[in-house]
């Protein structure tokens, strides 16, 4: 079995006394890990200059985001913890720190789809309980999941299709991209560059 090791939260490189205490809060807690450490992250070499915005809409809570994330060459903390939110664990209603570079990941699939359309959000966030209880029932979702680390999402965009948009992601080579055509979704992380 392979396990993912997380890297460092972006927000938080930006201090030498960074402290970043992903995944927190349990059951409801929101966690504040992301608090005022996040104070001058420098752009991935590969993301765009500039605001970068994302629309979400979360499948099954009806729960949405639609704005900037990234303004003035940093990431806004408001609207990490809205995103946090969005994307919890409706199971068992927790949140977790989400790493931001999902945000650009998205964010560039969607630019170059050139579509402006809220992202579906199947699973976001999956807590170790809740992706072990989909680990039992299905032998397509993995016991080290890049969603227990809040890095991945399983989506859709409204009038593009699954295939194009993983063949897109997977061109891009942001991260990892998995195909669940019978399904409709895409899954997309910031991980190690991979597909299936």
């Amino acid at each position: 079995m392979v396990r993912w090791r997380r890297e460092p939260c972006p927000c938080c490189q930006s201090s030498p006394d960074w402290v970043c205490e992903a995944p927190v809060a349990r059951r409801g807690i929101l966690g504040a890990a992301l608090g005022l450490v996040a104070m001058g992250m420098a752009a991935p070499a590969w993301a765009a200059p500039g605001d970068r915005s994302i629309g979400i809409t979360r499948v099954g809570t009806g729960d949405s985001f639609n704005g900037v994330y990234w303004r003035d060459g940093r990431y806004d903390l408001d609207a990490l913890r809205q995103l946090n939110w969005v994307l919890r664990d409706p199971h068992i209603d927790e949140a977790t720190p989400m790493d931001p570079r999902l945000f650009d990941v998205l964010n560039s699939v969607a630019a170059r789809l050139d579509s402006s359309d809220p992202f579906e959000v199947i699973s976001g966030y999956r807590s170790p309980e809740t992706n072990a209880a989909n680990a039992r029932r299905s032998r397509r979702v993995s016991r080290a999941s890049l969603h227990m680390s809040g890095m991945a999402a399983d989506v859709r965009l409204p009038g593009r299709s699954s295939m194009g948009m993983a063949r897109l992601a997977a061109e891009m080579q942001m991260g990892g991209v998995g195909l669940y055509r019978r399904d409709g979704f895409v899954h997309l992380d910031c991980g190690p560059s991979r597909r299936w």
